[in-house]
């Protein structure tokens, strides 16, 4: 434990008092495997909504774990940082992953995540064909995800923040290779996506909330790369929300922006809300220099000849310079 997440007596006190009973260890056990509402832990712990709802609150209080909403839903999830998150994760630890008590709660748990995935898919099923159709406006999905592997290639990072995650794909693709991955999105139902697919692929260090890309719940300088994967078109600014993911970025942190490239196809404003049809490598270079960022790439990935295709998808990479100063400093 580090100087910074030390607790004083009176609040590791509390802390232990709050952990030291069957039901909220219990809790803190499931909520290291997954982010959970009241509803869920009622029905894996088979206790009232009441009695599960005193626990939490005692657990919140102790800084053992956190609360967030979305929309009408509370979610529950273990503390991430401070004396509290470390105390967490020391006292699991020291649990045999084999008691029967905690086996029987992860297979309920299971059961929880399996009717969470069904209604996922159900939600996929009556969207499938509208999203397909926009899939084959551009180039082929493998081929955009292999540009934004590639522009992100040159060195490792450990934290990645994904704007607009829409089915949480971005967040299966690096969560093998970060600490920490979160998505953000305004949509309730493409959360309700994106978290089936983070837990299906057994990403327990990633996470999906509600928010406002303009306005992020989330500390300056939190994360190494910020992902903004086919969402500035849908907004009337994107220039703000750049300038909000700017803000997050670590020092020397970078913001990979996929969009499209100017077209002319209006049905898409028309009739799956699209604001902008595309945008010029000028306009979003602009923006990230407006945000104090260095543009460092951008790449065109136009459709085959021949193919149903007819828009260009465009990448944009762009470095924070605060460490690069700081290292001139130090050199001079």
């Amino acid at each position: 434990m580090t100087d910074a997440s030390r607790l004083p007596f009176d609040a590791l006190n509390a802390a232990l008092k709050a952990a030291g009973e069957d039901t909220r260890l219990r809790v803190l056990v499931l909520l290291s495997e997954a982010e959970l509402t009241v509803s869920d832990l009622t029905q894996i712990l088979r206790q009232s909504q009441p009695r599960i709802s005193r626990h939490l609150k005692l657990l919140v209080e102790a800084g053992l774990i956190e609360r967030f909403r979305e929309g009408a839903w509370a979610f529950f999830r273990m503390a991430e940082q401070g004396g509290g998150a470390e105390l967490s994760r020391t006292l699991i630890a020291q649990l045999d992953p084999k008691d029967p008590i905690i086996a029987r709660d992860r297979d309920r748990l299971a059961a929880v995540r399996a009717q969470r995935a069904a209604a996922a898919q159900d939600y996929f099923r009556a969207h499938a064909a509208q999203w397909d159709r926009i899939r084959k406006l551009h180039v082929p999905d493998e081929a955009v995800e292999q540009a934004i592997r590639d522009a992100l290639a040159d060195r490792p990072f450990r934290s990645l923040l994904d704007l607009g995650t829409g089915t949480g794909r971005i967040l299966e693709m690096f969560g093998a290779t970060v600490e920490r991955g979160l998505g953000i999105d305004l949509s309730l139902d493409m959360l309700l996506l994106a978290r089936a697919r983070i837990e299906r692929a057994g990403l327990r260090h990633c996470s999906v909330r509600q928010g406002d890309i303009y306005d992020l719940a989330v500390p300056a300088n939190s994360f190494d790369v910020v992902v903004i994967h086919q969402v500035l078109h849908f907004l009337d600014d994107g220039g703000r929300a750049i300038r909000e993911a700017a803000r997050v970025l670590a020092p020397g942190g970078r913001l990979l922006v996929v969009d499209f490239a100017p077209h002319d196809l209006e049905f898409l404003r028309e009739e799956h809300a699209h604001r902008r049809l595309g945008f010029s490598e000028e306009t979003v270079a602009q923006w990230m220099s407006a945000a104090g960022l260095d543009m460092t790439m951008h790449r065109s990935l136009v459709p085959e000849p021949g193919s149903d295709g007819k828009v260009a998808v465009s990448l944009w990479l762009a470095r924070d310079p605060r460490v690069e100063l700081a290292n001139v400093r130090e050199v001079a």
